[in-house]
């Protein structure tokens, strides 16, 4: 439940709970793409480590802007561990993986992502909240050219 200064229920909410699972999912990604940057080995460690380094950077900084949406929209920013793998979509990679499927993985990721954005652009629009909708649609065109490069790099 998203604590809010808004009444219960009200648009502020429900665009705060997507946002909730949005920011789970990106600070998932976030960690991920920070563990393969301290994990990666093999013939193309450099400029998988820099490409990986770049991107968990800007990462880190939409999990800013995510939550600080939230919190501007009124409501309280949920942010622990425990509640973001319950509401993340994405799955944590626990284990060694080989650089390829780092990769693999990654793209996939940031392909969910964007898919995740597309669907609830409309629903802000709907509500009249271009703020929120602009911000996704940024995260959308990130998640798309993140993909993009790591596709390029299997």
């Amino acid at each position: 439940m998203v604590h809010s200064i808004a009444a219960k229920n009200s648009p502020c909410t429900k665009i705060a709970d997507e946002l909730t699972h949005f920011l789970a999912d990106s600070y998932l990604l976030y960690l991920k793409t920070q563990n393969f940057h301290w994990n990666v080995t093999g013939p193309n460690f450099y400029s998988l480590h820099k490409l990986f380094e770049e991107q968990y950077q800007e990462l880190a900084l939409a999990v800013d802007e995510i939550a600080e949406r939230i919190r501007s929209l009124g409501c309280f920013t949920r942010a622990s561990f425990s509640e973001f793998s319950t509401l993340s979509s994405l799955k944590e990679e626990k284990h060694e993986v080989d650089a390829q499927n780092m990769l693999k993985k990654l793209m996939l990721d940031h392909e969910t992502l964007s898919k995740h954005a597309s669907h609830l652009i409309p629903k802000f629009q709907k509500s009249g909240d271009e703020g929120t909708a602009d911000l996704l649609i940024q995260r959308m065109k990130s998640h798309d050219k993140a993909a993009w490069m790591l596709k390029s790099s299997l």
